[in-house]
């Protein structure tokens, strides 16, 4: 029994409220019975009434006639039966059912000489015992009902949560926990949390899956072309030409893994900043991405900046590939610090932006000038990137054409 009442939240609450109950119920009813013994008005009336039929039995008490005349009236005032004793506790006289259970005894005296005593009984009926029964039974199951009910309504939330987290973790993501107005409480905040969670999870996998499956798309491509360019040279022999085809080839498949690993980082929370030399970090994005240093323009009160360094430089470099691809290249870097805040932008030579610019930082969105190359998201990552380092991004036409497209990062 203790087993199956441990192995259920809803059992050891409905077996603690019930008990509580039961406890409460014998302990209100012991003090009442001591309270009632106690209490100096209620007993002093029964010591009143004692006295009081004493004095009249101890009048009539030598005359048998007038005492029997007397314990007869006073067994029907009272409804009940009178039974008399003498001085040695022989029964003289009985008028009704034998006494086996009296409500008072009253003794009889004379002068401080005891002449005899006697009982009061009221004769119990068969059906109010019936009854009493009934209605303690009665009280005990609406207690039973109410624990139990209690004890359900306490659970529940629990129940239906563990419910919602088992089909989470069998891989239905789009389990919820039901919320409403009367769970303001711990529940429904744990509840809210897993919803939450829930949706970060189903969020993070879709994307996944989605990147996973863009990605592998468009690695077929180049995969293609390696193997056609591959096939050329074995039957017409190795130029510059292969080896640059090749190099590009690879370039852009080591891109495309090079967004996947950086999307990965940002989506599990994988971001190490560390203290790093503005110059220095734009420096070598410059570098890497094939331009020239004169391009660099930095601006500021401070060189320093604390940013995880793979990721802004890939940040960096989706923001020149951009230029590259959609804006006929990049015209220059601008970097502007003061001391609060860094803010990267990258001048191309396009014909700028139609449409809504914050769009073009969605995923799989591709602007509707420029190139039709690419996944669309390129630039997507650099937003994410920035609000993983609490920043956040901006594009807007320059005034005598292109556009600008850049990152703001706090120093």
């Amino acid at each position: 029994m203790g087993r199956y009442v441990r192995a259920r939240l809803k059992r050891r609450i409905f077996a603690w409220f019930l008990g509580g109950l039961l406890t409460t119920g014998v302990l209100v009813a012991t003090v009442m019975v001591l309270v009632g013994r106690v209490e100096e008005p209620h007993w002093r009336f029964y010591e009143n009434v004692q006295g009081w039929v004493g004095r009249q039995f101890e009048r009539d008490w030598d005359d048998p006639v007038a005492r029997e005349r007397f314990a007869r009236q006073t067994a029907v005032d009272f409804a009940g039966a009178i039974e008399l004793l003498d001085a040695r506790g022989e029964p003289l006289s009985r008028d009704g059912v034998p006494c086996r259970h009296p409500i008072f005894e009253f003794p009889v005296t004379r002068a401080g000489v005891s002449l005899g005593s006697g009982r009061l009984c009221v004769p119990h009926s068969p059906a109010a015992g019936w009854r009493w029964g009934l209605v303690i039974g009665l009280g005990v199951f609406a207690v039973w009902a109410a624990s139990g009910r209690v004890a359900a309504r306490l659970a529940r939330p629990l129940d239906e949560l563990t419910e919602v987290v088992t089909k989470i973790g069998a891989g239905d993501l789009k389990a919820r926990a039901q919320l409403s107005c009367a769970q303001p409480d711990e529940i429904g905040v744990v509840a809210e949390a897993v919803n939450e969670m829930a949706a970060r999870i189903e969020k993070q996998v879709i994307d996944q899956r989605e990147l996973l499956a863009t990605v592998s798309h468009e690695m077929r491509t180049p995969l293609a072309r390696l193997r056609i360019i591959s096939e050329i040279a074995r039957e017409a022999g190795s130029t510059n030409k292969t080896f640059d085809d090749l190099d590009r080839e690879v370039m852009e498949m080591d891109a495309l893994v090079g967004q996947l690993l950086a999307s990965s980082r940002v989506e599990f929370g994988q971001v190490a900043p560390r203290r790093l030399s503005l110059r220095d970090l734009c420096t070598e994005a410059v570098e890497r991405a094939g331009l020239s240093p004169e391009l660099l323009r930095i601006d500021g009160t401070s060189d320093a900046l604390d940013a995880d360094p793979t990721l802004l430089h890939r940040a960096l470099a989706n923001l020149f590939d951009n230029a590259k691809k959609h804006a006929g290249g990049v015209e220059a870097l601008e970097v502007t610090s003061d001391g609060a805040t860094v803010r990267f932008e990258v001048l191309d030579r396009g014909p700028g932006i139609s449409g809504d610019a914050d769009a073009l930082f969605r995923k799989f969105t591709r602007g509707e000038r420029g190139s039709d190359t690419g996944l669309g998201l390129g630039l997507a990552l650099v937003k994410r990137i920035a609000e993983a380092h609490r920043g956040s991004v901006f594009a807007r036409n320059r005034e005598g054409g292109g556009a600008v497209f850049g990152l703001e990062l706090s120093a």
